[in-house]
């Protein structure tokens, strides 16, 4: 089994002292930092750009997490690579041809991810698997933050881990409970919003979430 790692979202920090506060989750034995990009076309709801990406770039060690829900990614691509991302996802479901947008992603040296909405079947992901560095699955419909997590997509991520060895992020309503379920069902990194940013103690929630008393 991979490591478990946590990448709160900073979809649910306080963005009035953003440095701040993604300093005080890396404390807390944060991962990753997970950042969803949102154009109010692919969800209905708009977020940050690259310009965000680029300013909290030197605030943190962690990799930065990128995950881009928007229409037209490969627009985009080459500027949240600039920015500073690390790993840069998008999804299964946007029109254009996911093959160039990984082979564009990977252009710029950066790790892959492929990611699927809770109504979207698995067999759409086999024929670029071998291609990508993450799968990302998600738990809610993407859009907004602080929604309750989808049980029935728990057999979403068991099919996939059945074909595909590498990291499995799952992001949507994952709480303390609901993360033991879900790296039960084969998922090793967990984002996590309202359930860390929201907690008074960022390191015990962030044990929790691992897996840990």
């Amino acid at each position: 089994m991979n490591k478990i790692l946590i990448a709160p979202s900073i979809l649910s920090a306080d963005f009035s002292k953003l440095g701040q506060e993604i300093k005080d989750v890396q404390a807390a034995g944060a991962d990753w930092i997970h950042v969803d990009v949102m154009d109010g076309h692919f969800v209905p709801n708009i977020t940050i750009g690259p310009v965000v990406v680029k300013s909290i770039k030197p605030v943190t060690k962690l990799p930065l997490d990128v995950h881009l829900m928007i229409k037209n990614p490969e627009d985009y691509v080459e500027s949240f690579a600039k920015a500073g991302a690390d790993i840069i996802t998008f999804h299964i479901e946007v029109e254009e041809d996911p093959k160039e947008i990984i082979r564009l992603i990977k252009y710029f040296k950066k790790k892959a991810g492929i990611s699927i909405r809770p109504k979207t079947e698995v067999k759409r992901l086999e024929t670029i698997l071998p291609m990508v560095d993450m799968v990302l699955v998600m738990t809610v419909e993407p859009g907004f933050g602080g929604q309750e997590f989808m049980f029935d997509c728990l057999p979403k991520i068991e099919e996939v881990r059945k074909v595909f060895k590498k990291d499995i992020e799952v992001d949507g309503g994952v709480n303390e409970s609901t993360a033991a379920e879900v790296i039960k069902s084969g998922a090793n990194i967990i984002v996590a919003g309202t359930s860390v940013f929201g907690a008074k103690d960022y390191a015990q929630a962030i044990k929790k979430l691992r897996g840990g008393a």
